[in-house]
């Protein structure tokens, strides 16, 4: 095994939060998007 030292886990760390965060601001952009659809129909 290649001794890959910290950094390697700082940066996995922080590409799974960043991932995460994009997923969480595109579903409430979308279930937003999907509400406002919705309520534009009621009208």
């Amino acid at each position: 095994m290649v001794d890959i030292g910290p950094a390697f886990y700082v940066l996995a760390i922080a590409f799974l939060l960043f991932v995460f965060f994009v997923f969480l601001f595109l579903r409430r952009t979308l279930t937003g998007f999907k509400e406002g659809v919705e309520s534009g129909k009621r009208d």
